[in-house]
Formats: structure tokens, C-alpha cells, sequence
């Protein structure tokens, strides 16, 4: 049985949760989301709380899915409250971006700019060499990142490229490093 699964989801005032059959529609001040919910779960209002169960116990095919579908119900809730934001860091001489309605331009030292037009619900902001992807559903917003980051990924050699706010790059040595450290051991 999944300890997070047991968790109930607080709803506040302004989060309006509907169910209709397996689907569930959550809507807030951020905007609105729905997700279908698994055969064999189900999920019911109680005292302003969700509460996520099983319809049989310790069946193998539910198990599986009964963490899942409690956290991606509490991912709804939040995304319409809160909303959600990947940071991404630019290193690199010549490396910018500049954000203009929903269009992201990168120049990355390729011979083109590239241009990424964003999905629905989603918002570019660049500062200094610094991108903010937001919105509303959480997997979107990974999303985006991933394939921004994609485009130019961190090398280990210099550390140029996109890397995601306070992420830890492995660095390796040059070849004039390795040239230096092989002579001094013969």
C-alpha cells in the first residue's frame, strides 16, 4: 500500500473540483486541467479534501497506479494555484535568448537562430542568461525544458551550453591536462 497514495489533497477556496466518471476537472485562478482516472481508482470530495482509493484491494493491476493517480491529482491542484517553473541557465560566449510573446529565440553558435513557439499555457522569460518556462501543468513545463535543453546540451569539457538552474555538471580534463598528468608519472 503507497503511503502517498493515503494522503488526502487540501483543496482551498478557489480550486473548484469536479468529478464526471473517471474524469476529473480542476480548475483555479491559473486555469483549468482534467485528468482520467485509472479503472479501479477512485476519488472522492470529503470535508475539502481529496481522497484517493482503491475499488479492490491489493489488486496487482491498481497498486501500480494508485501512487500515481494521488500525485498527479495533487500536481492538478497545485498547477492551478501556484502554477509550475523551470529555470534554465545559458553558458557560453555568445549565448542568448530573448523571449517574445509565446516565441522563444535562441543563438547558440549555430549558423541559424533557433526559434521554439511554445504550447498552450505556457510562457517564456528571459533575465540576463537566465530562462523561466511557466505554467500551469506540470508535465508541459518539463516538457519544454527537456526539449530547450536538447537543443544545446552542457559539454563536460567547458561547460557551455543549457543546463537547468543549479544543476552540477561532471567536468573532465583536456587532452593537455592528461598529456601533463601521463608524463609526470613515467
Amino acid at each position: 500500500m503507497s503511503k502517498i497514495a493515503k494522503k488526502p489533497i487540501e483543496l482551498i477556496d478557489q480550486v473548484n473540483f469536479s468529478l464526471q466518471g473517471n474524469r476529473v476537472s480542476v480548475s483555479g485562478p491559473k486555469g483549468s486541467l482534467y485528468l482520467d482516472i485509472p479503472d479501479g481508482i477512485k476519488a472522492e470530495v470529503k470535508d475539502k479534501k481529496v481522497i484517493v482509493s482503491q475499488v479492490k484491494e491489493n489488486d496487482k493491476l491498481t497498486n501500480a497506479l494508485f501512487g500515481l493517480t494521488r500525485a498527479n491529482l495533487a500536481n492538478l491542484v497545485k498547477g492551478v494555484t501556484d502554477g509550475f517553473e523551470k529555470r534554465l541557465e545559458l553558458t557560453g560566449v555568445g549565448y542568448r535568448a530573448q523571449a517574445a510573446g509565446n516565441t522563444l529565440t535562441l543563438s547558440l553558435g549555430f549558423s541559424h537562430p533557433v526559434v521554439i513557439n511554445a504550447d498552450k499555457g505556457i510562457q517564456f522569460k528571459v533575465e540576463e542568461n537566465i530562462i523561466s518556462i511557466s505554467g500551469v501543468d506540470k508535465t508541459v513545463v518539463g516538457d519544454t525544458a527537456a526539449k530547450v535543453r536538447a537543443i544545446r546540451p552542457p559539454e563536460p569539457y567547458k561547460g557551455k551550453g543549457i543546463k537547468y538552474v543549479g544543476e552540477r555538471i561532471r567536468r573532465k580534463a583536456g587532452k593537455a591536462a592528461k598529456a601533463v598528468g601521463a608524463g609526470a608519472a613515467k
